[in-house]
């Protein structure tokens, strides 16, 4: 995986209504929430009563068949509500110690009663990342990682997220991506220059546009969702995707039995060549009984 820090990108919505346009990476985290919030106040989707929910997760990780190392790391920290998958980049060195050092910001997180607070000290922890990264290359070297984060506060996810590690959610049987790719060739899909198919064998197809520790500030994304019984969430790195179809995973993660989907995802992946790092953390949500 590479980046191109000179590579434009663009917001251009959310998931459903919940996206603040005039969002801005000068904003805090804070006033991002805050616009986050406000631009849902206008949304026709009915918010639940915050009724508890119980999660229940499951979560992989495999070098594939042709990477020497797997510079994938993972948190599947399900008593806090929280879960990521960072991709790393830059060699055996730097690759696994920036992917490490996003998910040793994010271990020992321990939710407040604020939503604001959560939500702020999640990104406020991507940005010391980021910092880290930066100093541990040093003038010399260069490292990054992606980050794909979900974070449960009923009745409400957030997903927070820098680079193309992708955050999917299913419900009802339907799949659907709330993440979108921090890539040049994200851009010319949006841009109608390619299609869906096509970007996935383009020779651009590793190059990224935003990363921790590439770059002296970090513009991290922020969408959030009202969470419903049964909506299950996916975060995998690209080494997934780019072997195992959105159907696919829509079908494997249908019956709710997490371990078994994520054991058959990996190996599909592995099946149809195994080219990349493959790491999958799913979450599922239902009330209690």
């Amino acid at each position: 995986m590479s980046t191109d820090l000179n590579a434009r990108h663009r917001r251009d919505g959310g998931i459903q209504r919940n996206t603040a346009s005039n969002m801005t990476a000068e904003q805090s985290p804070a006033d991002k929430l805050a616009a986050l919030l406000s631009a849902s106040s206008n949304s026709t989707e009915t918010v639940p009563v915050a009724e508890p929910m119980r999660w229940t997760s499951a979560s992989a990780t495999h070098v594939g068949y042709v990477r020497r190392a797997n510079e994938d790391s993972f948190l599947d920290h399900r008593e806090q509500g929280l879960w990521a998958v960072a991709d790393g980049m830059g060699g055996h060195w730097g690759g696994a110690l920036a992917s490490q050092t996003v998910i040793d910001n994010l271990v020992d997180f321990v939710r407040a009663d604020d939503l604001a607070e959560n939500v702020s000290g999640l990104e406020q922890r991507l940005h010391i990342a980021n910092q880290q990264c930066a100093d541990r290359a040093g003038p010399k070297r260069s490292m990054g990682s992606t980050a794909a984060l979900l974070f449960a506060h009923d009745p409400f996810c957030f997903f927070l997220w820098a680079g193309d590690s992708r955050v999917y959610r299913v419900r009802d049987g339907e799949i659907e991506r709330i993440s979108r790719d921090h890539s040049v060739v994200e851009q010319m899909v949006r841009d109608g220059k390619i299609t869906e198919a096509q970007a996935r064998t383009h020779p651009s197809g590793n190059v990224i546009t935003r990363a921790v520790g590439v770059a002296k500030t970090l513009d991290v994304e922020v969408e959030f969702a009202t969470t419903r019984p049964g909506d299950t969430f996916l975060l995998c790195s690209d080494g997934l995707y780019r072997h195992v179809e959105d159907s696919e995973m829509a079908t494997a993660l249908a019956d709710g039995n997490l371990d078994h989907a994520v054991d058959g995802l990996l190996k599909h992946a592995l099946s149809r060549g195994g080219t990349d790092n493959i790491t999958i953390v799913a979450a599922r949500a239902e009330y209690y009984h």
